[in-house]
């Protein structure tokens, strides 16, 4: 690593560090050297050990080595690194740990976010002028290119940055990105080389999420592999009386006093809950139980309005909470440093899950991730012993790439016609680069562009004529068309959502049609840990207002059913195969999990 540490860019990221009392990683170091010699990998590191910073203090190290006399004072460079997200609230938190980085180098970059939730003046904004570092969704980054112009967007593009890809590979969000990376790669100058990074923990199938990343790129790619041993602690939360446990079903309520203590005896206790209905009921029974933790206490989930999560996800940082009952939404990559502990509330269905779950408490390379597991049943004490198993003979899932999706394939088509449209031919050479679409055959290719200009087997209906072809390049001219296409861009079929809105003003949060279609004015559901009184239903919201009734229905949501992962399936198998295994035995199997 000579090259780098001779380096000015190594040397004032270093020095910035050294400011703090910390040092870079082997790895981080490993990283920055590929990055400054404009190659190409995947970054694999635990959770909570600098996976972030070892691609973008690379991407600073390689500016200010290319600019070593001025990098503090040049000012609007143009987009220098695309930083793709799967979730919004990884946002806000990546892009303030970049801009603390920043303006603690002196520097002048800015540091943009682009999701559903960004406002039509920030957007206005980035058009004019690109911040250096834009933080995206890949449905965001999908309507960017639906955009006239596009390609003057990425022309000073150095650096894609794929965060969480063990996320989005085996997703058709992934094969958006894949769609996405061979759209750009082929729009940079020949001049200027792109370097594509993706960022993930460990998964089963590591060398082929590399494979899949670098396709486009027709590279090799390299692996960057923290050896570092991330110190997880899991026990199990038990019942008392384990023989009048019951054997399915159930919430694991009866266990919710024992979760007190353990909330009392940490700085901030992160609880989470597969489903958004069950947190709602956990959240109102820990209240119940111990009423002194109203107002150090919150819910957060993916139904609850945006403002809410918001607020939340700022006093986790500020260690102004002491507890949140959660689901997948503070999965990922948030590094909320005050959280101390986890609590998994029935079976996770995954290691690859738990683990990312552990992550979340001791978010910090040399801090121990302690994690504690509440079986909601007694087969989940049996799971418990297959988990812990697992994590000790490390079978991380794999997540196979998906293959051929032509549903994906036609929208993101769509989604260059509204732009500056495209030609066929470009575009199929540009498809068959990626992973998913390599065994694209020219007759399917055919099959698909016949269905976009004429409609196919609906070619009767105008709405299925969408392209028109205007010199050998297919266009989307219909405004109409344009607006709808952009308004669906990444949509996910599910059911219909309705928002939930006071009559005095002011949004709580979703609820899925069929759920409040079925109420009654007066009836009395819960959300986002409020009891509210269901008044009527106008312009596709539901408006409601509070109410002191202790009895309510709780929501459920559509899809609340999760199937355990082949590998944790497996050990399951293997721990009810043992002769004679008794209760006892999974109590004692749950005790040791080190």
């Amino acid at each position: 690593m000579k090259q780098l540490e001779e380096s000015i860019g190594y040397t004032v990221i270093v020095d910035w560090l050294a400011a703090y009392n910390r040092k870079p990683f082997l790895f981080q170091q490993q990283a920055w050297q590929h990055i400054i010699q404009q190659e190409s990998g995947l970054v694999n590191a635990p959770t909570g050990c600098g996976k972030t910073f070892s691609v973008f203090l690379g991407a600073l190290i390689q500016f200010i080595n290319q600019h070593p006399n001025d990098y503090k004072l040049k000012k609007k460079n143009g987009l220098q690194l695309l930083w793709v997200t799967p979730l919004r609230a990884l946002a806000k938190d990546i892009g303030r740990a970049m801009e603390e980085a920043i303006e603690g180098l002196g520097m002048s970059w800015q540091v943009g976010i682009r999701n559903g939730d960004t406002d039509m003046t920030e957007r206005a904004r980035q058009k004019k002028q690109m911040p250096e570092v834009l933080i995206i969704t890949p449905e965001s980054l999908h309507l960017l290119l639906g955009q006239k112009g596009y390609t003057e967007v990425f022309r000073q593009l150095k650096i894609i940055a794929v965060d969480e890809w063990h996320e989005l590979l085996g997703s058709k969000r992934g094969v958006q990105v894949e769609l996405a990376i061979s759209r750009i790669v082929n729009i940079i100058p020949d001049d200027n080389r792109l370097s594509i990074w993706g960022i993930s923990a460990t998964i089963g199938n590591l060398d082929e999420a590399k494979n899949v990343l670098m396709s486009p790129l027709k590279l090799d790619g390299i692996i960057v592999k923290a050896n570092m041993d991330k110190v997880i602690e899991v026990e199990s939360v038990l019942p008392d009386e384990i023989e009048k446990y019951p054997w399915a079903g159930h919430l694991g309520i009866k266990l919710a006093h024992k979760v007190i203590p353990i909330i009392m005896q940490s700085r901030t206790t992160l609880i989470f809950i597969n489903t958004r209905g069950m947190s709602e009921i956990w959240y109102q029974k820990i209240l119940d139980i111990c009423p002194e933790l109203a107002g150090s206490i919150a819910l957060h989930h993916g139904s609850i309005d945006m403002e809410l999560r918001t607020w939340v996800e700022e006093n986790l940082h500020t260690g102004n909470l002491k507890a949140v009952v959660c689901t997948a939404s503070l999965d990922l990559g948030v590094d909320f440093r005050p959280v101390e502990t986890v609590i998994q509330v029935g079976s996770p269905k995954g290691v690859a899950r738990f683990l990312q779950r552990a992550g979340r408490s001791g978010h910090s390379p040399d801090a121990i991730s302690k994690i504690y597991f509440l079986p909601t049943h007694s087969l989940e004490l049996a799971e418990a012993a297959a988990l812990k198993q697992a994590i000790r003979e490390k079978l991380i899932e794999s997540r196979p790439p998906m293959l051929l999706c032509y549903d994906v394939l036609i929208q993101y088509l769509n989604t260059l016609a509204i732009s500056d449209g495209f030609m066929p031919e470009v575009i199929y050479k540009e498809l068959i680069t990626t992973y998913c679409y390599r065994d694209l055959a020219r007759s399917e290719w055919e099959q698909i562009l016949h269905f976009l200009s004429s409609g196919g087997a609906l070619h009767q209906y105008d709405d299925y004529k969408k392209i028109e072809i205007e010199d050998g390049i297919y266009k989307i001219k219909s405004r109409r068309l344009a607006m709808r296409h952009r308004l669906h861009i990444g949509t996910i079929v599910s059911e219909s959502m309705m928002k939930v809105k006071f009559m005095s003003g002011g949004y709580i949060g979703v609820i899925e049609e069929w759920f409040i279609s079925r109420r009654e004015p007066g009836d009395v559901f819960t959300l986002a840990g409020r009891n509210l009184e269901f008044v009527m239903i106008k312009d596709m919201t539901a408006y409601v207002r509070k109410s002191n009734k202790k009895k309510s229905i709780v929501p459920s949501w559509q899809g609340g059913r999760m199937p355990l992962s082949a590998n944790l399936g497996r050990k399951l198998r293997e721990t009810f195969d043992r002769k004679s295994f008794s209760r006892q035995q999974l109590i004692h199997s749950g005790q040791h999990p080190k």
